[in-house]
């Protein structure tokens, strides 16, 4: 028989053009697994926690359960005096007891804090005196305490849709008691190998034959992507057997890969069972490509069905240009690096001398201008960002990129130092989005439209002001803000600086939160609400962290006040509703969407608008341009309302 030449050998952006516009190419169906089975798969649905974790305020250390003001001016020569009741919280025991003033309690490490206490003093900073308690070490509020919800709370997006789980997200997953998840099902991918010369690695080896390595160098490669390969074994250079195989692959799996057959020699059969495919068969039989010239492109209904070379280098090379984005996408897998990274520290972290410490540490570029260039040139260069969840936390392994290493006799690292950071796992993916600020579960909800639209996005809660001064350092692509200029009463516009640009949000209604049969709230106003929390003893607040513009807002209505609780800082709407509907505290201020996720009652407090600054320099990035649709979609503009929240107008006044 006569070889035929390759009618069309194209380049290969217009086979892959040709390639993708015959080919389905959303994302399989979806499926529930046990959690045992989840490594490697991808979450097809956000996870939100339906509990804290902690699930309740721990002591950290063996010690005292007491309130910090009664340590206030205690030392070794002049220990401060309170009475010790007489239980002892062990684990797994729910206290009896309350702490007032100048009483205390022994609490083992791990065991649930009583009422009223606000710190722990530790066994070896503490004497017994008959039935006082001699402390000699003063403690602020919240030390040696993990408080419930401060790693998860109730209600909190913990893994994002879209997310590959590996052993941080599996951890962080059985944490919060997600027995089964929803992930996307696996792309099946047949692989077919041909060829009178090619036979399996477990026969014997004969003259003129080969053994067959593409099956598992391409098998790997699917499962590398999160595919599950499909081994229909060799057929021999027969056209009918050739074609049944073929049928078969595509009743069975969503991919078809055929290996060797393609150079339309007489004995390559490949190419010809494939060219009797129609809808619309084959789209592309040779490409401008070295190696892989040689590549078939096809499809079938839909199905991609792909000849590749024979030989092996040819074969993956073509493999991993046009069959993998295939693949991944199918699979909803996202793109991965890797390396070990230099950095340069975010902030000042302070160390204990005498013992090596592993810091965890999230990753974010930052954007500096460079002096010595011309005008607007910019240069990059990696940030380290401290996670200061503590020893106790999954979040913290599951959310970080990595972990610097600070040696025994480093006391000190100063904001600006350059640090080696080693990722965690082999890969560290640079986000298309970072975003610093406030947090808010209508930015969890548009974080997770980016993400299903292939985004790989990166959050970190360090409040409003925290975000402002990230997107004027040049870390951050977007800063969620919702701050008030008491000066001209609006929100966030005043607070912007040369280079950065305001995206208007959504309105969002600020308000006190508390359990619906608590009777000291029900029925009263915001003032006669403030009026009482202001002078009454015995009513727990849960409060925001510094720099937020919720905490901005509490301590204007306070006016200097700080009732019982004050000094307990949540770093999220979620975790305030959580402690006040676990009865940790009895009031609390945030949004109404929490609260009346949260089944609690809620008394409005102010209108407030929550959006986004970008450094101007980042704003034509695709991410934004894509947010910037999301924020002015129809369909996404009214799902914000069922949400509770009111989208800025589309045409800003300003």
């Amino acid at each position: 028989m006569q070889q035929e030449q390759f009618l069309d050998v194209i380049d290969r952006d217009e086979a892959e053009r040709r390639f993708h516009g015959a080919l389905r190419l959303e994302t399989l169906s979806t499926e529930s697994i046990p959690l045992s089975d989840g490594w490697g798969r991808i979450l097809a649905e956000d996870i939100v926690s339906q509990v804290d974790v902690p699930s309740f305020d721990r002591s950290n250390y063996d010690g005292f359960a007491v309130q910090s003001a009664d340590t206030v001016g205690a030392h070794e020569e002049n220990p401060r005096t309170v009475e010790l009741l007489p239980e002892v919280i062990a684990t797994a025991v729910i206290p009896s007891s309350e702490i007032k003033p100048g009483t205390a309690v022994s609490i083992a490490t791990g065991g649930m804090l009583p009422r009223g206490a606000d710190a722990v003093v530790m066994v070896e900073h503490a004497d017994l005196d008959g039935t006082k308690l001699l402390i000699r070490r003063a403690v602020p509020p919240g030390f040696g305490i993990a408080f419930a919800g401060t790693d998860v709370a109730a209600g909190e997006t913990v893994i994002h849709r879209g997310q590959l789980l590996t052993s941080r997200e599996t951890g962080v997953l059985a944490a919060i008691g997600a027995a089964s998840i929803p992930v996307w099902s696996r792309p099946r991918v047949a692989i077919v190998s041909t060829g009178d010369e090619i036979i399996a690695p477990d026969e014997p080896m004969r003259p003129g034959m080969i053994y067959d390595s593409n099956a598992q160098i391409i098998a790997d490669a699917v499962r590398e992507l999160g595919g599950e390969p499909i081994l229909l074994g060799i057929v021999k250079d027969d056209l009918q057997p050739l074609r049944d195989k073929l049928h078969e692959a595509l009743q069975s799996c969503d991919v078809v890969l055929l290996s060797g057959g393609t150079s339309k020699g007489a004995g390559d059969l490949s190419y010809r069972a494939v060219a009797e495919l129609s809808d619309p068969g084959i789209v592309a039989h040779g490409v401008a490509l070295k190696p892989g010239k040689p590549i078939c492109l096809a499809a079938s209904l839909g199905k991609p069905v792909v000849i590749l070379p024979g030989f092996p280098t040819s074969a993956i090379f073509t493999f991993h240009e046009f069959v993998a984005p295939v693949i991944r996408q199918l699979a909803g897998r996202p793109q991965s690096q890797s390396g070990v990274v230099a950095a340069r520290m975010a902030m000042k972290f302070n160390s204990e001398i005498g013992r090596t410490e592993y810091l965890l540490v999230n990753l974010c570029e930052r954007h500096e201008t460079e002096p010595s260039t011309e005008p607007n040139q910019t240069s990059q260069s990696l940030v380290a960002y401290p996670m200061g969840k503590g020893s106790g936390s999954v979040t913290a392994f599951s959310r970080a990129d990595g972990f610097v290493t600070i040696g025994r006799h480093e006391e000190i690292v100063a904001a600006n130092t350059s640090v080696q950071v080693t990722l965690l796992g082999r890969d560290l993916e640079v986000a298309d989005l970072v975003i610093i600020g406030s947090h808010c579960v209508g930015l969890d909800f548009l974080v997770g439209k980016l993400q299903e639209l292939g985004f790989h996005t990166k959050f970190l809660a360090v409040g409003s002001s925290g975000g402002l001064d990230a997107a004027r350092r040049g870390e951050c692509d977007l800063a969620g803000i919702h701050l008030l200029d008491p000066e001209t009463g609006t929100y966030n516009r005043p607070f912007l600086e040369p280079g950065m640009t305001l995206l208007r949000g959504y309105g969002r209604l600020q308000g006190i939160v508390f359990r619906p049969d608590d009777v000291r709230f029900v029925g009263k106003d915001a003032t006669a609400c403030i009026k009482h929390v202001k002078e009454a003893n015995n009513c727990l607040m849960v409060n925001r962290n510094q720099g937020s513009g919720t905490r901005i807002l509490i301590d204007q209505l306070l006016q200097g006040v700080q009732p019982p609780g004050y000094a307990i800082q949540s770093r999220s709407h979620n975790a305030v509703a959580a402690a006040v509907s676990q009865q940790r505290a009895d009031w609390g201020v945030a949004i109404r969407t929490v609260a009346d996720a949260a089944n609690l009652a809620f008394v409005p407090l102010s209108e407030e608008q929550y959006d986004f600054v970008v450094p101007e320099q980042r704003l034509m990035k695709p991410v934004l341009r894509a947010l910037q649709n999301l924020l002015a979609d129809s369909a996404i503009r009214q799902h914000l309302i069922e949400m509770g929240f009111t989208p800025a107008p589309l045409t800003d006044p300003h």
